[in-house]
Order: C-alpha cells, then sequence, then structure tokens
C-alpha cells in the first residue's frame, strides 16, 4: 500500500498523482495542512516537503517527485 503526503495545489504532488492515475496505482492521499497529517510528515521525514511517498509493504519512504516515480515505475513494472 501507498501513502502519499500532498499540498493542494503543488505542482509536484500533481505530477506523481498524475503518473499514479495514469497507470492505475492506488495511494492514500494524506493533505499536509491538515493537523495530524502534518505531524506524521514531520515525524517520518524530517520536513514538511511534499510530495513524500510511503510504500507499506517494503518500509521505503521518500521525497521528490522525480524519485517518487521512478520507484513507482521500478516496483511496479513500468
Amino acid at each position: 500500500m501507498y501513502i502519499l503526503y500532498i499540498e493542494q495545489g503543488c505542482p509536484w504532488g500533481d505530477r506523481v498523482m498524475a503518473f499514479m492515475k495514469t497507470h492505475g496505482l492506488k495511494s492514500e492521499l494524506r493533505d499536509r495542512d491538515v493537523p495530524p497529517h502534518e505531524a506524521e510528515l514531520i515525524a517520518r521525514g524530517g520536513k514538511r516537503q511534499t510530495p513524500y511517498l510511503v510504500d507499506t509493504e517494503t518500509g521505503t519512504e521518500m521525497y521528490e517527485s522525480a524519485d517518487i516515480i521512478a520507484y513507482l515505475k521500478k516496483q511496479n513494472g513500468l
């Protein structure tokens, strides 16, 4: 399962979400600007930066839209 921390209107988060939608990849979206999600994001990665992907199956967590997309491609054979 993927968890994707986003910020509404962020072009980098939109880029990751569009990639996921195009390839039928599902994720639980968590808006960074909702207080409990912001605290979770900071606890996980150390900063408020989005997008931030969590792969609960592999334990992988990362920032940066290009890195996230590259990871999703590799993990899903795309």
